[in-house]
């Protein structure tokens, strides 16, 4: 989700940990953080009590994530209370790992599949798709779909490849319509 103050301080967090180095592991603490916060609904339901304060907001975050996470990252979500932005936490970090994946040449790929990929199909599927999006390296996040009769369907981006047994047969049936319509 892509929020103008969410990119501006994605883009300070990427540049701050591009320069110490720890862009992977602020790339997982933002995900812990991430993960919590889904969990336990802290951003949507805990801190928006009409009477809790930013600083017991911080004493939490204190408790929940100190020595789980970076410094920088509890800094971060102590600015965002300090600015009544908790809500753009979720596009910050979604901006965040756009802007890691773009400088390490990763991308996501979804692949829909009848049924779920191994380990090593995943990892062909990444080495294959890698290559025709001009990444060096392709996240794989299989989803089981009953629909996919056989085959994958890979959307990377704004592309899909779909080279299901189903698109095939839809194409098949156009082309046999088309040639009956004639």
């Amino acid at each position: 989700m892509r929020h103008p103050i969410g990119v501006r301080y994605a883009t300070a967090l990427f540049e701050l940990a591009q320069e110490q180095g720890t862009l992977d592991t602020t790339l997982e603490d933002l995900d812990t953080v991430a993960q919590v916060t889904q969990d336990t609904n802290l951003l949507d339901e805990v801190f928006r009590h009409p009477k809790m304060t930013n600083i017991r907001k911080k004493e939490i975050l204190d408790q929940a994530f100190s020595g789980k996470v970076s410094q920088q990252v509890i800094n971060l979500l102590k600015v965002l209370v300090d600015n009544q932005r908790e809500s753009l936490f979720t596009a910050i970090a979604d901006n965040f790992k756009a802007l890691t994946y773009e400088a390490q040449g990763v991308a996501e790929a979804v692949v829909h599949s009848a049924k779920p990929l191994s380990e090593t199909e995943k990892n062909a599927v990444a080495d294959v798709f890698a290559k025709r999006s001009g990444k060096q390296k392709l996240t794989i996040h299989n989803v089981t779909d009953k629909d996919v009769i056989g085959g994958l369907r890979v959307r990377i981006g704004d592309t899909v490849y779909d080279g299901t047994v189903a698109n095939q047969l839809a194409r098949i049936h156009e082309r046999m319509t088309a040639g009956i319509s004639r």
